[in-house]
């Protein structure tokens, strides 16, 4: 007997699900490894890495699991990248005080590998076996936190602005 359309239907649904699921649990894994390991590719105190949510309002001291992932928001399981914060506390050398960094991630799987986005950095391709493969993300993060600073201290610097910025009387 045929399949009928609505079998068919059905079919194609138990892939979407099969293939929602698999792309958060994989991607999922990934974010834990990039936040558990960021730290000693830091140099620093694990005590100082932890998973945020992306966006919005946070607190690194605040233990967030799965709440630090994208989906954790959704009723559903759908098939869409897995979004992440990383964050990094940087104690402050002057007094008892601490800047406190977030770099938003974003992971997908496409075929075989990671599509990986930290921020604003370019596109990084992670084979799915990412096991020591990691180090590019932890270039990315560390990178991204850098320019945060470098490019405004830069502008400050920059001699073309110190006499052309202003308003001209009318």
């Amino acid at each position: 007997m045929a399949e009928t359309k609505y079998e068919e239907l059905k079919r194609a649904i138990s892939a979407y699900g099969e293939a929602a699921f698999q792309n958060l649990l994989r991607c999922k894994a990934l974010g834990e490894a990039v936040i558990d390991g960021f730290h000693a590719w830091l140099g620093c105190e694990r005590r100082c890495v932890a998973g945020v949510p992306p966006e919005g309002p946070f607190d690194p001291r605040r233990d967030y699991g799965d709440e630090a992932f994208s989906f954790s928001k959704r009723p559903v399981v759908i098939l869409e990248p897995v979004r992440f914060g990383v964050s990094l506390i940087v104690g402050n050398a002057e007094d008892s005080g601490a800047l406190w960094l977030r770099a938003a991630v974003v992971a997908e799987v496409v075929g075989d590998s990671f599509d990986v986005f930290v921020a604003s950095q370019p596109r990084i391709r992670t084979p799915l076996a990412f096991d020591g493969a990691l180090d590019p993300i932890f270039e990315a993060i560390h990178r991204e936190f850098l320019d945060t600073f470098r490019i405004e201290v830069m502008e400050f610097n920059d001699a073309r602005f110190r006499d052309g910025i202003g308003f001209l009387p009318m």
